[in-house]
């Protein structure tokens, strides 16, 4: 029997990765596109990063895109930027405690069209 491949039922994400993928294109950066393809895969399938790992692969100051959850496993030692689909309330806690910034996906893409210096984690 063949499966049924369905995407995001969910009127708020699926206008984001609609957002998404015009940004991609008005500016010609794969990444937005990316960051896309990645929202539209299953809830299953979709990227889970734990803070542990974040704190792991960023420096001080950097921004970070997650396609998916960020989940509150591990500690975080250092300030930046974090923008993801979903957060867990101990990650958001975490995050805020150590002074980092969390920004919605939509307006990471707004203040940085041209995806420069931005990094994919997951």
């Amino acid at each position: 029997m063949k499966m049924k491949r369905t995407g995001p039922t969910n009127p708020l994400l699926q206008n984001l990765i609609g957002e998404l993928k015009k940004r991609s294109s008005e500016q010609t950066v794969n990444l937005w596109k990316k960051v896309a393809i990645d929202l539209e895969k299953s809830t299953r399938q979709r990227r889970i990063v734990n803070l542990s790992k974040i704190n792991r692969h960023t420096k001080e100051n950097d921004v970070i895109v997650v396609p998916g959850k960020v989940l509150g496993s591990g500690m975080l030692n250092h300030k930046l930027t974090i923008s993801a689909y979903q957060f867990s309330e101990q990650a958001k806690d975490k995050i805020e405690k150590v002074g980092a910034k969390i920004v919605p996906l939509l307006e990471l893409s707004k203040e940085k069209p041209d995806g420069k210096k931005l990094r994919i984690i997951g």
